[in-house]
Parts: structure tokens; C-alpha cells; sequence
């Protein structure tokens, strides 16, 4: 779906990849629907993008499906129609094990990354299949493929996003609605503050190769401007996606060789 002249749902647009897919979208011509939890940081985008008529802001909590169920209406009565839904929104689980791991925390997790994300794509949906042209863009993980231990519980959110995607991909097809998985490996977000999480230690900044907010936006908008079936972000996604489906042993032991010293911490 080209994006010039479309109404595009960005959902995480208060910083981060979603601030980021916002402000791009912007530069391409789309008008953009703008949610985050957070209305002040909602704001900033706003001042940042200075688009006018074109970027409207929703202050929304993606785990209220009252709220996302009536946002669809919302949009289309600011902007006239909704052509694509980019759902960034997310958070990470505190980097310790499953065993260490409190279930209101899980539950948050949970409610966030898999019933939010449930939430958005069934009630764009069928406004979105009377578009001409639309996009559903989902963002899953590295996590969501490959386990990472300390992240096992987000990893199990994503790995149900990603399915639920390529399920939604599947049952699409023949119809006006693409549907792309996404899948990041590192990128340099406030993932960590949003979350409510602390990474302990020298690990914190050991990441290599990490790619910017800004590449992973455009990566991901030029994936719905081809129709891609899985867009992934950074060389670290794209190297492990390959070595996990090689010999998914292997990479799961290297993965949590390079976790053990987090953990240990």
C-alpha cells in the first residue's frame, strides 16, 4: 500500500519506533492518527511532527477494549477514513528468569503485548476491509522466534503476535488487507523506562550494531508501501533469524551464553 494520501494508525507514537513510523509516515505523505498511553509525550511527537491537519493525537491505553473498539470511529470522524493500522506499542519484562518472576508482572505483560495487540487488529478489521487498499502492521520480536532467557514471558507475548500476524496474513488473502509481522532485533528506544524496567550493570550498553528508531521506521514503512509478509530490523534479526532455522539449538545456546552474565549480575 502506497502511503501518500493515506490515514495510517500509529500506535506507540509517543517515542521510540512509533514516534519514529509517525514522523516518517508524515514525510510520505500519510495523514497519521497518533495514540499513545502517555499524553504528554504524545504532545512532543505532535510539536515535533508540525503537521497540521495531518497527525491527529489519541491518548489511549491499548488494554482498554472499549476504548480501542470505539478508536476506529474516532479516526475516521478526524480524518474521513483509515487505511492502515502500524501497532509499535509494547513493553519488555524485567530481565530476570520465569522462576523470579511475579505474575502481575506476567499479567502485564500479557495485557499489553497479546490482548492489546488482539484488541487493535480485530476492531480495525472490518473497517479496514472496506478500504480500497489497507495494511495491518504488527511488531513482534527477535524475542518472538528465538528464546532469550530473562525476557521468556515477553518472548511468549510476541511469539503469540507473530502467529496471531501470519494467522491474520493467511485469512486476508484475496481481500484489500495486507498484513506484515514484524520482528526487531536491538534498537536504541526508552523501551526499558516505558516498561518500568532497570537493566543491571555494564550489560546495559553492551548491545553491537543496534539500529536507530529512525531506520527501523523506515524498514518498516517500506515493508507496507511492498506488501512484505515480514519485515526484519537490524543485522542482529536477520543474522539469528537465518542460524535459529539452521539449528535452533545452537542459537538458543549462544543467545543465552551471551544472557548468562545479565542473569548473574
Amino acid at each position: 500500500m502506497k502511503l501518500a494520501g493515506k490515514v495510517l494508525v500509529v500506535t506507540g507514537a509517543g517515542s521510540g519506533i512509533g514516534r519514529a513510523v509517525a514522523l516518517t509516515a508524515l514525510r510520505r505523505g500519510a495523514t497519521v492518527a497518533a495514540v499513545d498511553l502517555n499524553p504528554t509525550t504524545l504532545d512532543d511527537t505532535a510539536k515535533l511532527a508540525a503537521g497540521g491537519g495531518r497527525l491527529s493525537t489519541h491518548p489511549l491505553n491499548i488494554t482498554d477494549r472499549d476504548a480501542v473498539e470505539a478508536l476506529p470511529g474516532q479516526v475516521a470522524g478526524e480524518h474521513g477514513a483509515v487505511d492502515g493500522l502500524v501497532h509499535c506499542a509494547g513493553i519488555i519484562q524485567p530481565f530476570v528468569r520465569l522462576k523470579d518472576l511475579d505474575y502481575h508482572t506476567i499479567d502485564r505483560v500479557f495485557a499489553v503485548n497479546w490482548s492489546g495487540t488482539l484488541y487493535l487488529t480485530k476492531s480495525f478489521l472490518p473497517v479496514l476491509l472496506t478500504r480500497p487498499a489497507a495494511h495491518i502492521v504488527n511488531i513482534a520480536s527477535m524475542g518472538g522466534f528465538l528464546p532469550v532467557p530473562g525476557q521468556t514471558v515477553y518472548g511468549a507475548s510476541k511469539a503469540a503476535v507473530k502467529l496471531l500476524t501470519e494467522g491474520l496474513h493467511a485469512e486476508c488473502a484475496g481481500t484489500n488487507v495486507h498484513v506484515t509481522a514484524v520482528f526487531p532485533g536491538g534498537v536504541a528506544t526508552n523501551i526499558t523506562t516505558n516498561s518500568g524496567v532497570a537493566i543491571p550493570g555494564a550489560a546495559a550498553g553492551s548491545a553491537q550494531r543496534i539500529t536507530t528508531a529512525e531506520r527501523a521506521a523506515a524498514d518498516i514503512l517500506d515493508g507496507v508501501e511492498r506488501d512484505a509478509y515480514r519485515v526484519l530490523i537490524g543485522s542482529d534479526a536477520k543474522m539469528m533469524d537465518r542460524f535459529y532455522r539452521l539449528s535452533p539449538r545452537r542459537a538458543a545456546g549462544l543467545i543465552a551464553t551471551k544472557m548468562k552474565q545479565l542473569l548473574d549480575h
